[in-house]
């Protein structure tokens, strides 16, 4: 399997947990009662296999290696998403200060949750589809089969590093729990 199909495929998992906290997000904007486990779960998701595990794979691997084949950071599609990831930080850690309010019965800070989760779910969606549809087939195109074995062992190492041993499978099963909860909001 080639690395950008590694990372694609972790897409679909994000895009699922996407659609879990827009339900959420109008549930909160409707007044509705949200499970605080829900928001609190789904944190730790895009905390964990988002930013550190998914977002870690390109900063770390994919990037530095397309880079030294030629694909601009500054003025080219790497910087634009990495910009795109620090914007999706900003706005779970304003969702996290938010939710840590309302989950003390500040009723307030639903409203700036769901503001919040908006913005990232909009961040996260037009992002995706830029590394999908334009950066991986670059990246297709530019790394040969040895760096693209070197970057899927290197994606292996940080799984184990960050998530430990059969978290992404954890994982899977989460954002399918979660999904079934959003279902009833």
């Amino acid at each position: 399997m080639r690395a950008t199909e590694v990372l694609s495929e972790e897409h679909r998992l994000v895009e699922a947990m996407l659609r879990v906290l827009e339900k959420a997000a109008n549930a909160l904007d409707r007044g509705r009662q949200v499970p605080p486990e829900l928001l609190e779960k789904s944190l730790d998701f895009v905390r964990v296999f988002v930013d550190k595990c998914h977002h870690g794979k390109e900063e770390e691997l994919l990037f530095p290696s397309l880079e030294q084949r030629g694909i601009l950071r500054e003025g080219g599609p790497i910087g634009i998403m990495l910009r795109e990831h620090e914007t999706g930080r900003s706005f779970v850690q304003a969702t996290a200060e938010a939710f840590a309010a309302w989950s003390k019965g500040d009723a307030a800070k639903g409203p700036e949750i769901a503001g919040n989760l908006r913005g990232y779910i909009e961040v996260l969606r037009q992002h995706i589809c830029k590394e999908d549809d334009v950066l991986f087939p670059i990246g297709n195109r530019v790394l040969d089969e040895a760096e693209n074995a070197r970057l899927v062992e290197g994606f292996e190492e940080i799984e184990r590093e960050r998530t430990g041993p059969g978290k992404h499978e954890e994982y899977h099963r989460l954002v399918h729990e979660l999904e079934h909860m959003a279902q009833q909001l």
